[in-house]
């Protein structure tokens, strides 16, 4: 009765069910229970729909109905996702899916899988979103949901599309058409024909846009739905956007922010569109007044959310609009104020770990005089933010603030990638005529060259793919071409409002230095390190005997840290494997010796200790991370530890070398021993294997680590 829109009829039908239940066959009271969820929910009462599921889960756990709690899970999962509680969705959908899977429920976990994908894709994870849908489509397939399948493809162009992959976006949105009209589904064709309509906008092919617009308009008579509408609105508007029809842009744009039904992160783009159209008009202050609402919406939204890793990816999906602030804000000649709102969608996360007790969101953050920062720390910030079709770089000295162009993503990004894998491949960007490094210090730095005096400090605020490039390692063109580090000593910093918290003081005397290292390897993934105790042994003589903790072998476990008080420590040390993972950078571990389970000490653990390490080097594989997020940079063990209260963090690019490590090392501490602050010590060690004999003078060997400040 249900599927047949008699939900009166649907009703009743139930309420007699759970009547004859309760009489003769009370083991079905949670089926009945779980079938008034559907009801319920499919009529929008989400709030009796989860009292309802509830009672279907309490039933099931009581009775052991497996397969029903699987069902149920899933199903307070979908009650919290449309209500856009999508972190606390992910919750129900991850438990539900294990369940489903131990059942071997194929339909449920396709299902499942696939809401997972919707509720990371809410929440701004594409990458995971896009994961999740083929693995769901590919489930429905091997189970026979055509529907669904059709579905997970359509959500699956979506997160291509936002990961900037128009032509799988075009593809898999093409694949799900030709299915759905198999299937004679209208709902499916029309979201289908959403997505060829802004992929078509994207590439300004605006006659496409129109059609597959007026096509989704045309279906869309014959199965009404709201929101879905307004997505066509919004659609519409930024057509008549681009083709210059600005008043009726207004109107499209207005109509969707002042409905009260309007999904947040549909509001919060028409606040941005409209915006942008008033902006066009030379409606300066209506335009900065939208992007201000915009924001807030933004804003409020992530600060709602429970969970670090969601905070974290969240920004992904909103961080064009910050982007387009920052342009609107340029255009009227107004750098200042630009560089103050792409400061503000910085290290937001981040901040508020450091700077609240509670979980809540720092969203209001003093502005900072940036001038008086870079007189501080006698030091030139650099302050990138990319974007299509151009980039910015905000200059900073105690003198002035200078504010630069640069090529847009897609010029800087390929080289960057290029220039990390010559470097993975040893290979030496010096011997390398016209090398990705030389054409990377042209685009990204010698613009600003004249502003930076010869060997001085250099703080860097990178964006997007230069959070993974050393810049030490680009080549400065010349008569004598060399290393960007022989000329200036650089340290990377997350924001602005972080670098102001950090120290900027020598070395603390009489340090208490806490190492592990060397721990008992149990996984063939992870063998022990054959320098390990020569690294440790070298280290540990810059330190007191009675003002070292050392942990080894047996007793170097993710315990023994979480015990030894780390908070009583000046430096950290970790001599080990790790990893870094780009599913859930939070996930990333240093690798200990076993204890209980696990021999990971993962991100997330470590940010559970407040640190005042003035010092804290990750000597592993991948300390820093392999995953960068809008607003907070690559996302690894270095964030983890910045997170909970490190003033300075050392931590590793790449795969670190065994036999080069433990020589840098010892120049690290030897420089740190003799008064240099950890910028100048790194660099000096760095520069003893770039001068050396041999192999080592490689990037690949000298060029992983980087120091981060700002705590």
């Amino acid at each position: 009765m249900d599927y047949l829109h008699k939900p009166d009829q649907a009703r009743l039908s139930l309420d007699a069910a759970d009547q004859l239940a309760a009489s003769f066959q009370p083991q079905l009271l949670g089926d009945v229970a779980q079938a008034r969820g559907n009801l319920l929910a499919h009529a929008g009462n989400f709030s009796d729909a989860r009292g309802a599921f509830q009672k279907a889960l309490d039933i099931a756990r009581k009775e052991k109905q497996l397969f029903l709690e699987a069902n149920a899970m899933g199903s307070l999962g979908y009650v919290d996702m449309w209500q856009e509680r999508y972190d606390e969705a992910v919750d129900w959908f991850r438990k539900s899916y294990r369940l489903a899977e131990s059942l071997s429920a194929e339909a449920s976990s396709a299902k499942t899988l696939g809401n997972l994908g919707w509720s990371y894709y809410a929440l701004g994870d594409f990458e995971g979103a896009l994961s999740h849908f083929k693995q769901a489509e590919a489930a429905s397939y091997r189970a026979g949901l055509v529907s669904d399948r059709i579905f997970w493809l359509i959500y699956a162009g979506s997160a291509s599309y936002d990961q900037g992959d128009l032509a799988d976006a075009e593809a898999e949105s093409r694949q799900a058409l030709a299915l759905a009209k198999d299937s004679l589904d209208n709902d499916a064709m029309i979201e289908c024909r959403h997505n060829l309509a802004i992929v078509s906008l994207k590439e300004n092919n605006f006659q496409a846009a129109r059609q597959n617009l007026d096509e989704a308009l045309r279906l869309e008579g014959s199965v009404p739905n709201h929101p879905r509408e307004l997505y066509s609105d919004l659609i519409a508007a930024y057509l008549d956007m681009r083709t210059r029809h600005l008043n009726r842009a207004v109107s499209r744009f207005t109509g969707i922010i002042n409905d009260p039904v309007a999904p947040t992160s549909l509001r919060w783009e028409a606040q941005a569109g409209l915006a942008e159209v008033h902006a066009a008009q030379g409606k300066n202050d209506a335009a900065e007044r939208e992007f201000g609402e915009a924001i807030s919406t933004i804003a409020k939204a992530q600060r709602e959310l429970q969970h670090e890793e969601f905070r974290l990816s969240f920004l992904s999906s909103a961080i064009r609009f910050y982007n387009a602030y920052v342009d609107f804000l340029i255009a009227q000649h107004r750098p200042g104020d630009a560089l103050a709102v792409a400061e503000r969608s910085r290290a937001q996360t981040l901040t508020a770990g450091l700077t609240e007790p509670s979980h809540a969101l720092v969203t209001s953050f003093p502005r900072v005089d940036v001038q008086q920062l870079a007189a501080r720390f006698h030091s030139t910030l650099l302050f990138y933010s990319l974007g299509a079709p151009h980039s910015h770089l905000w200059v900073i000295t105690p003198q002035k603030t200078t504010l630069l162009s640069l090529p847009g993503q897609s010029e800087i990004d390929p080289l960057v990638k290029s220039h990390r894998e010559q470097i993975l491949d040893s290979g030496n960007p010096l011997e390398s005529p016209n090398s990705p490094a030389s054409k990377l210090y042209s685009m990204v730095v010698q613009p600003a060259a004249k502003l930076i005096p010869s060997n001085s400090r250099v703080i860097l605020f990178p964006d997007g793919a230069l959070n993974s490039l050393n810049f030490e390692t680009l080549i400065v063109s010349g008569p004598a071409p060399h290393y960007w580090i022989q000329d200036v000593t650089l340290t990377t910093a997350n924001s602005f409002t972080l670098l102001q918290r950090a120290q900027s003081t020598p070395p603390p005397l009489n340090a208490r230095l806490l190492l592990f290292g060397d721990p008992v390897s149990s996984d063939v993934q992870f063998p022990p390190l054959r320098q390990a105790a020569r690294e440790i042994a070298l280290v540990k003589d810059y330190f007191l005997e009675d003002h070292r903790r050392i942990l080894t072998g047996r007793d170097a476990t993710p315990s023994s840290y979480l015990s030894v008080e780390p908070e009583r420590f000046d430096y950290l040390h970790f001599v080990t494997h790790g990893t870094a993972s780009s599913t859930h950078p939070l996930d990333s571990a240093v690798i200990l010796t076993k204890s209980g389970d696990s021999e990971k000490l993962y991100a997330h653990e470590i940010m559970t200790r407040p640190l005042h390490a003035y010092l804290v080097t990750v000597s592993a594989c991948d300390g820093i991370g392999k995953r960068t997020y809008a607003g907070e940079g690559l996302v690894g063990l270095s964030w983890a530890f910045l997170r909970a209260g490190a003033h300075n963090v050392i931590a590793s690019l790449w795969e670190v070398n065994d036999d080069s490590t433990p020589k840098l090392m010892d120049e690290l501490y030897k420089g740190l021993r003799a008064g240099q602050d950890p910028a100048t010590a790194l660099r000096n060690a760095k520069l003893s294997l770039v001068r050396s004999e041999g192999v080592f003078r490689k990037p690949f060997y000298w060029a992983p680590f980087q120091l981060y400040a700002g705590s």
